[in-house]
């Protein structure tokens, strides 16, 4: 079994950046996707953004550009890099984690709130 621990997260005004960090420890067994995804209040669960164990990376159209996530196998962390951060980012992030030959995460950690507002 896997612990995801993220932290990170708070308020930061629009424009503004924030880093999010993920810690894994447990059964890391077979682990090859690492991932974010957000849940705002009253909207759905959006995948943000994944990284795969040889570095390639997937972002969701409303964070392109914006966003980039990292990761270091060595220490099993992940980190999601947030700049030009804007209202409509405010949410509960949650970071996960996918196995051989799942194409998404599977097992998510208890989540970071951001919240964007001036």
């Amino acid at each position: 079994h896997v612990q995801l621990v993220e932290s990170g997260g708070g308020l930061v005004q629009p424009g503004g950046s924030l880093r999010l960090s993920c810690a894994a420890s447990g059964s890391l067994f077979g682990i090859h996707l690492m991932g974010w995804s957000r849940q705002g209040l009253g909207k759905e669960r959006e995948l943000v953004a994944m990284i795969s164990l040889d570095g390639t990376t997937t972002f969701a159209d409303s964070v392109k550009g914006r966003f980039t996530i990292s990761r270091d196998n060595g220490k099993n962390t992940a980190f999601l890099q947030m700049n030009s951060l804007k209202p409509e980012d405010t949410a509960v992030y949650y970071c996960g984690v996918g196995y051989y030959k799942d194409s998404r995460p599977v097992d998510w950690g208890q989540g970071t709130q951001v919240i964007v507002s001036s």
